[in-house]
């Protein structure tokens, strides 16, 4: 039987429920509910309908080749900052400080990257 809706849960969780005279009489009770009151009960989360679609999109192709490509690009400039520029530890307290430290580290690895291209010409990523 179709499961109706209940309530939506403070979580975030939507609860279905079957009804329990129809369920009662069914022949596959024992191998769709082990309940007491003979009732079927799901919960789904609000979100579950893009959780499938961002999941189905990890699993394409195209989506494969661009996360293969992160370790080199993304995963290698945050390598860069920690061993060469000072981002695995700071001397400084609170997050506006620590920000700014961040921001000063990045915009001095871009003007790095900026140098280098005009001396060599732009990577044809």
């Amino acid at each position: 039987q179709i499961l109706s809706y209940r309530t939506t849960t403070r979580e975030g969780y939507k609860q279905y429920a079957s009804d329990s005279e129809i369920c009662k009489s069914c022949s596959y009770l024992d191998k769709c509910t082990q309940s007491q009151n003979h009732t079927k009960q799901i919960q789904r989360h609000i979100w579950q309908d893009y959780l499938d679609e961002a999941d189905h999109l990890r699993l394409t192709q195209m989506n494969k080749d661009i996360y293969a490509k992160r370790k080199e690009t993304i995963e290698r400039v945050f390598a860069d900052a920690k061993e060469k520029h000072g981002m695995r530890w700071t001397k400084l307290r609170g997050l506006k400080k620590v920000s700014m430290q961040a921001m000063l580290t990045f915009a001095a690895m871009n003007l790095k990257k900026l140098a280098n291209w005009t001396w060599k010409g732009p990577c044809p990523a």
